[in-house]
């Protein structure tokens, strides 16, 4: 993969070595309240094609992260988007490690501690905060 900065190149290196979707975002440039759910099809997804600005729309029933704003991410946390993405020197930034049921428990821990490790090596002095968040099981389809 082409580097794009280091924050960027350590959560891309832990989805490579975890096989998992890995995304960090600029909780600044968010509207709202982060939340995963279920494309319609209609929503805003602002991205790059060929090295400029692009508008997309997800395919009904792909399973997007979006905000009051649109979408941040599409395919789960695969694709993300320019509004939201991480520059290095962003000051509060949020990552999701999205790992299914088959995922063992010590390798999510794995993941978790290379990625805010590396962070920590990155950023001297951040603060960081790890939550661990389970879809409900009416979700769980998703």
């Amino acid at each position: 993969m082409p580097p794009i900065n280091p924050v960027v190149d350590l959560y891309n290196a832990v989805s490579l070595r975890y096989a998992i979707p890995v995304g960090g975002e600029n909780v600044d440039a968010y509207v709202g309240h982060p939340f995963l759910t279920i494309a319609d099809g209609s929503e805003d997804f602002d991205t790059m094609m060929n090295e400029e600005a692009a508008l997309e729309h997800p395919e009904p029933g792909e399973v997007i992260w979006r905000d009051d704003a649109g979408v941040t991410c599409r395919r789960w946390n695969w694709r993300q988007g320019t509004r939201t993405r991480l520059e290095y020197t962003d000051g509060r930034m949020w990552f999701v490690l999205e790992a299914m049921d088959t995922m063992p428990e010590h390798a999510l821990l794995e993941a978790t501690s290379i990625l805010a490790d590396g962070l920590r090596t990155l950023l001297p002095g951040s603060t960081i905060v790890s939550t661990r968040t389970t879809l409900p099981s009416s979700e769980a389809s998703l």
